[in-house]
């Protein structure tokens, strides 16, 4: 199973104490899921569908629980709409009283001048407190939302067949602290989407998906964790390489004074540190100090060989 499906299954598990956030969620699922049908005197028919089989029955649960229908579940095929393989679920509202009341109490359906009008706008009444916007957020990505595996990249999205509701969402999402949702068009409508790593964990922690929060916080960890030991590893290379190539140019100096004068043109202290390097060409600067008697310090064997390297540069007229 998909992580973006593992995160819807945990959502829909979650039914709100409140009925205020009960609303919010109906509401942010049926703007994304919904479908509108026509019907003589004056009614109109509504109909939410979803490939998920745990959200559909979330909502019938919720529908029951908020407005007390009862309502049954269809089942078709994604074939036959053109969205691709596997069974897709459906909950119908009859046009009846009820519908229009439902419509009405989630913004979708509103009257001016006396005429039914629909909306393009999410009611504010239904996001103005903090647990509404979250239930909101939650219902809009049970209908049209994803979120990329963690493991695989970092990508979190809701889609919407309406610029408007788009723009909406991203402006709820972005009431949230650092969340910095952005809206792009795609080929069958809009999608309002976050890319940084963080804002798509904090996303899921706002919809209410703990356990995946945790995955997710997870995966963020561990690739952090083998990104820094690959850089320590890098690091602890480069110095490897450095310490080799120094070490080189170090014998080579020597063996060029050696050649040249001899080691014992060079003073006794001088001489010990060619000794001692060219007898262990793998240490490093400290480890190459230590082992002298006495010991130097860092800076006191590097000022030997320092001069060591500065005589054999000097006798580069010299046969």
């Amino acid at each position: 199973m998909s992580f973006a499906a593992e995160t819807k299954n945990e959502l829909a598990r979650i039914i709100p104490e409140k009925k205020c956030c009960q609303l919010a969620d109906i509401a942010g699922f049926m703007r994304i899921a919904g479908s509108i049908g026509l019907a003589g005197k004056g009614m109109f028919s509504f109909s939410m569908s979803t490939p998920n089989l745990a959200v559909v029955r979330h909502y019938k649960q919720l529908l029951k629980e908020y407005f007390g229908v009862d309502v049954s579940i269809g089942k078709g095929s994604q074939s036959m709409v053109g969205s691709g393989r596997g069974s897709l679920y459906t909950i119908s509202l009859e046009a009846d009283e009820m519908t229009q009341q439902i419509l009405r109490e989630v913004g979708i359906l509103m009257v001016r001048e006396g005429m039914n009008s629909f909306s393009d706008e999410i009611y504010n009444g239904i996001i103005k407190t903090k647990c509404c916007r979250k239930s909101f957020l939650r219902g809009a990505f049970l209908a049209g939302g994803t979120v990329s595996n963690p493991e695989k990249g970092y990508h979190f999205e809701i889609d919407t067949s309406s610029e408007h509701i788009a723009r909406d969402i991203r402006r709820i999402c972005n009431t949230f602290t650092d969340i910095s949702a952005k809206v792009v068009q795609r080929k069958r409508g809009y999608g309002v989407y976050l890319k940084a790593r963080e804002q798509v964990r904090d996303m899921i922690a706002i919809m209410g998906a703990s356990s995946q929060f945790f995955e997710f916080d997870n995966v963020i960890m561990m690739k952090d964790i083998i990104s820094q030991t690959r850089r320590e590893n890098n690091f602890d290379n480069a110095n490897i390489d450095k310490t080799l190539r120094t070490a080189e140019h170090q014998i080579a100096c020597i063996k060029k004074i050696e050649e040249a004068r001899g080691l014992e043109s060079l003073s006794p202290k001088l001489q010990e540190a060619a000794r001692a390097r060219l007898e262990h060409p793998e240490l490093d600067i400290k480890e190459l100090g230590s082992i002298m008697d006495p010991p130097l310090s860092k800076s006191g064997i590097n000022n030997r060989l320092r001069r060591i390297t500065d005589i054999a540069e000097s006798l580069k007229g010299e046969k």
